[in-house]
């Protein structure tokens, strides 16, 4: 086969949601949700790598500690062998990685305050506080704005996402605050979905980033990846999906410039990886400003989900939401130099 090999892989393993394999070419053969392995053959192009990295990039949903973590209990092997993360593979190897058979927690609903900016029989609009993050994921069963929606709304969410996401039909980041749509139906769900989809939602963020900008408008058309030298980032990268992000001056600083930057397309830290790609980190972001050491105490990005608008699932008419800034946000706006 020399050059013309693939890399053969078999999956079928979910853990509250897909894994994906197969960033190199893979071919994916799925062969029934109770399965839990992956088996590989290498080829040239990783002939040498590391078999933790090796893994890494042809599965994109675990990260390289958690694949190290599986190693280490012996859940790989290399041609029959259990092998160490150190571990190099060459051409032609056979590689096979295991997973425990996952079990989908019960999630429990949770009187957790809300901060409602609308609500009726198909939606819940929130603005969702810094810090909370949006729906369960291992290390964060309780304390999740699922949680505390099940609380409120008893049994009147969409199911579509499972068990883990009930009513979730976009999300934020954990240190982004702000608007976000909670659907109560199905229905629903797939009538937002389809609007999240063709990008006719309308989705404004307002940020504080580093520098001056240097028009008062500007577009950023720029594709968006998994960033191919740290896979627990993303990054402008060639052959990424299409990201566009617009950005107006809301007012200017004497380091700083305070933003809006409206979403054409919602990737997954659109705006922070767009505005770091231009040059302009946002204030506080701990992963896309490194080295930009932030002289306010932010606890994250400063970045807040402003307005959210769309089409009513049922009524049919526009519907649009303001989430008003956090204090810490208005209260950083009044001490910039």
């Amino acid at each position: 086969m020399g050059n013309d090999k693939v890399i053969r892989t078999f999956f079928a393993h979910e853990t509250g949601g897909n894994i994906t394999a197969g960033v190199l070419g893979a071919r994916r053969t799925e062969l029934g949700k109770s399965m839990d392995e992956f088996k590989f053959e290498v080829t040239e192009r990783d002939n040498g790598e590391r078999i933790d990295k090796f893994i890494t990039n042809n599965i994109d949903s675990l990260t390289r500690s958690y694949i190290q973590k599986m190693i280490a209990g012996e859940k790989c092997f290399v041609n029959g062998k259990a092998v160490k993360a150190s571990c190099r593979v060459k051409d032609g190897d056979e590689v096979a990685f295991s997973l425990p058979e996952s079990v989908e927690p019960d999630i429990a609903a949770e009187n957790i305050p809300l901060d409602i900016l609308y609500e009726d029989s198909d939606v819940l609009i929130v603005n969702k506080p810094k810090h909370m993050v949006v729906h369960p994921a291992p290390g964060h069963y309780s304390g999740t704005l699922v949680n505390a929606v099940m609380y409120h709304c008893k049994n009147s969410l969409s199911g579509i996402n499972g068990v883990m996401r009930p009513g979730i039909v976009h999300r934020i980041d954990k240190d982004t605050s702000g608007s976000l749509i909670i659907c109560k139906n199905d229905t629903s769900h797939n009538r937002i979905a389809a609007q999240l989809k063709d990008h006719s939602v309308n989705r404004i963020y307002h940020a504080v980033v580093f520098g001056a900008l240097p028009e008062e408008e500007m577009t950023i058309d720029a594709p968006i990846g998994r960033d191919p030298k740290d896979r627990l980032k993303m990054a402008v990268v060639s052959g990424g999906k299409r990201a566009v992000t617009h950005v107006q001056v809301l007012k200017r600083f004497e380091k700083f410039t305070y933003v809006a930057c409206r979403l054409e397309t919602g990737r997954t830290h659109q705006i922070r990886v767009h505005m770091a790609h231009i040059g302009f980190p946002i204030l506080g972001d701990e992963v896309y400003a490194r080295g930009r050491k932030s002289p306010f105490r932010c606890e994250g990005q400063v970045l807040h989900a402003k307005v959210i608008g769309f089409i009513h699932p049922t009524s049919g008419k526009y519907m649009e939401f303001d989430a008003p800034l956090p204090d810490y946000f208005s209260s950083l706006l009044e001490i910039l130099p």
